[in-house]
């Protein structure tokens, strides 16, 4: 008896548990890594006090953005899942017990197998390692998102400051201006009534000053909130208001588009269903199950002795495909795969419309700042430096003084909005396309001058 159960002592000590080893091997360095990852990522960065600059700002959302860490959470899961997809099946030990009188028992002791065919465990791996893929692009597309959203909300920050900074510059200006009525109302060279529109209009600038001082609180929360922090503690960013982005050729757009992240999320999830119908086709195979056992039985009528029998026990299970042929399964199977495929058409088809948009935002906030700063701006600084000095000494009227003044800060605010929707556009256009490498693409370049 003790040497038929030699066989099954080697069987139960084969394969199975020395992968079980491995795969804890595995799984416990990947648990290792995700405590190790979670620990390094558990705490929120505090930007320092002063001065940011974006290359500052991109490199702390990329470090404590929490969508990111979830990304990367579910990267880690995908991992573990092809540990588990890649583990064979367990063995089975059976004991069999006939007839509880001494002389009359039967036992049993019998080790079962079972052996998966039609490459089930390759599928489940393929489509395990496609899963992966996946989570690994999802990964970079929301890096190149939150990198293009910082970028964005650190130039509407730098803009909020220049906005802020004109209408500073607009109520010193308006100021000087209530003066200059009051002191020729004093003199008697115009009417009151000339000092009451100038101080109408000085309260209108305020009222302005006190949006933009909102504006920029607002700008400052946004931007911080994208390293998990709800109270900014840096005092302004560091950089050029008026760099615009340049305008990407349409070679480097087409050849972004291929590789943009909601078109490889696409072709990813159709690698995925793809493997998923080859895992059902697979399974229409049935597996089978071989035992090996000993049997330790009564003597016969008859035998001298009566001494027990040893017996060995083979076995071979083979589950017969009648009534479940996995044909459904099959079927569905194809269909969410041709469903994907579906989905990426239409995302390539709604990715070149929406990059088309962006780009034509692009573009024409581009020539809008560039024709401002070149044409406008000059003549209308020009324009009110002529007429401050003209109201001065009593050559032109108030009225045309305050409209040169308005003229001028309706240009600058232009210009600042024009700023504003290029560096926005120019961010979509990051997000729509994916970008990891820099901090800002298409390369940026200062407006002429």
């Amino acid at each position: 008896m003790r040497t038929l159960f030699v066989p099954l002592a080697v069987l139960a000590m084969a394969a199975p548990p020395a992968f079980s080893q491995v795969a804890q091997a595995s799984a416990g360095a990947l648990y290792s890594q995700s405590a190790q990852s979670g620990a390094a990522n558990a705490p929120r960065v505090q930007e320092p006090a002063g001065p940011l600059t974006l290359r500052s700002a991109v490199a702390m959302a990329l470090q404590a953005n929490p969508g990111l860490s979830s990304a990367l959470r579910e990267q880690e899961a995908t991992e573990a899942a092809i540990v588990q997809a890649g583990a064979w099946p367990n063995p089975t030990l059976d004991a069999q017990l006939e007839d509880l009188r001494r002389d009359n028992r039967t036992t049993t002791l019998q080790l079962s197998q079972p052996i998966e065919l039609g490459g089930k465990r390759s599928a489940r791996v393929t489509a395990a390692e496609r899963a992966r893929d996946q989570a690994a692009s999802a990964l970079a597309g929301r890096r190149a998102e939150i990198r293009a959203a910082t970028v964005t909300a650190f130039f509407d920050v730098l803009t909020a400051q220049e906005r802020l900074r004109l209408a500073q510059d607009s109520v010193g200006l308006a100021q000087a201006a209530t003066r200059a009525a009051a002191n020729r109302v004093a003199a008697g060279k115009v009417s009151p009534l000339e000092e009451t529109k100038a101080r109408v209009a000085e309260a209108g600038i305020r009222v302005e000053l006190m949006q933009a001082e909102g504006t920029l609180r607002s700008a400052r929360q946004q931007l911080a909130a994208l390293w998990g922090n709800p109270s900014p503690r840096f005092t302004q960013v560091d950089g050029a208001v008026d760099q615009l982005p340049a305008t990407a050729s349409a070679q480097d757009i087409a050849n972004r588009l291929v590789d943009a992240p909601v078109v490889r999320q696409a072709r990813l999830e159709v690698e995925r269903r793809k493997a998923l119908a080859d895992l059902e086709r697979a399974r229409r195979i049935p597996d089978v199950t071989v035992s090996l056992g000993a049997k330790r039985v009564p003597a016969s009528e008859g035998e001298n002795g009566g001494s027990r029998r040893n017996q060995v026990v083979l076995g071979l299970s083979v589950p017969l495909p009648i009534f479940d042929t996995n044909r459904g399964n099959v079927a569905e199977a194809l269909s969410r795969e041709e469903k994907a495929r579906d989905d990426l058409a239409a995302a390539e088809l709604q990715l070149g419309t929406d990059v088309a948009q962006a780009t034509e935002r692009l573009r024409s906030a581009h020539a809008t700042a560039e024709t401002l700063q070149r044409d406008a701006l000059p003549g209308a600084e020009s324009a009110y430096k002529a007429a401050t000095k003209g109201f001065e000494l009593g050559k032109f009227s108030f009225l045309e003084a305050l409209d040169a003044q308005r003229t001028l800060f309706q240009v600058r605010a232009q210009y600042l909005l024009a700023l504003a929707d290029a560096h926005r556009a120019a961010g979509e256009l990051d997000r729509l396309l994916g970008n990891e490498g820099g901090e800002t693409s298409p390369a940026t370049a200062p407006a002429t001058r």
